[in-house]
C-alpha cells in the first residue's frame, strides 16, 4: 500500500503535469481567475482523467494490444476522453447551470486537454498495471487540481494588488505560474 501512497505522491507534488509535464497549460491559465470556477474545473478534471486513464489502459491491453493495432491508441484514447467529458457536462448542465456557464468553452476543452491524454499514454510507456494505472491518474488530476487552486487563489489576490501597469493581466499570470513551478522543484527530492 506503501507503494500506491508514493506513487499518488509523487504524480501529484514531484511530477506535477502542470509545472514538471508542462501539459494542461490552457485550462490552467484560462480557468485560474476566480476560485469557484477553478475548483469545479479541478474535480471535472479529476473525474475524467483518472476514469478515462483506467478505460484507455483496458482498452489498450485487452483490445489495441491483442490485435496489433498500437497504432490507434491516440485517437482512441480522445474518443474515450470525450465520452467522458460529454458525460461530465450533462450533468453540469443539469445539476449545476452557474459552474457550468463559468466553465463555459474550457468545459469542452477538457477532451483536448493535453494533461488528460498525456497521463493515459505516460501510464502505458511506463507499463503500469491496473492498479498503478488508477492511484497514478488519480494522483495527476489531484496535483492538477492544486495546482490550478493555488493559481486561482493567488490570481484572486492580485486582482486586489497594485500591480504596475506593464505587468497587470496575462504578464503576472505568466511571471505567477513561473514561480509556482520553481516552488514544486522544491518537491524533486521527494521522488528519490
Amino acid at each position: 500500500m506503501l507503494a500506491y501512497i508514493i506513487l499518488i505522491m509523487n504524480a501529484t507534488l514531484v511530477n506535477n503535469m502542470v509545472f514538471h509535464h508542462i501539459l494542461g497549460i490552457c485550462p490552467y491559465i484560462g480557468v485560474s481567475r476566480k476560485i469557484d470556477t477553478a475548483t469545479g474545473m479541478g474535480m471535472a478534471v479529476i473525474f475524467v482523467l483518472t476514469v478515462s486513464s483506467v478505460f484507455a489502459y483496458l482498452i489498450q491491453t485487452l483490445l489495441l494490444n491483442p490485435l496489433k493495432m498500437e497504432y490507434l491508441q491516440t485517437l482512441t484514447f480522445i474518443l474515450v476522453i470525450a465520452a467522458f467529458v460529454q458525460l461530465v457536462e450533462m450533468i453540469l448542465k443539469k445539476h449545476s447551470q452557474p459552474l457550468y456557464r463559468a466553465l463555459g468553452i474550457y468545459l469542452p476543452l477538457i477532451t483536448t486537454n493535453c494533461a488528460v491524454l498525456g497521463t493515459a499514454i505516460l501510464n502505458i510507456r511506463e507499463g503500469r498495471n491496473i492498479l498503478q494505472v488508477i492511484f497514478y491518474s488519480f494522483g495527476a488530476s489531484l496535483g492538477f487540481a492544486i495546482a490550478l487552486l493555488i493559481f486561482a487563489g493567488i490570481r484572486e489576490r492580485q486582482a486586489l494588488a497594485n500591480i504596475p501597469r506593464s505587468l497587470r493581466g496575462f504578464a503576472i499570470s505568466l511571471i505567477t505560474a513561473g514561480i509556482l513551478s520553481m516552488a514544486f522543484l522544491g518537491f524533486a527530492g521527494l521522488g528519490r
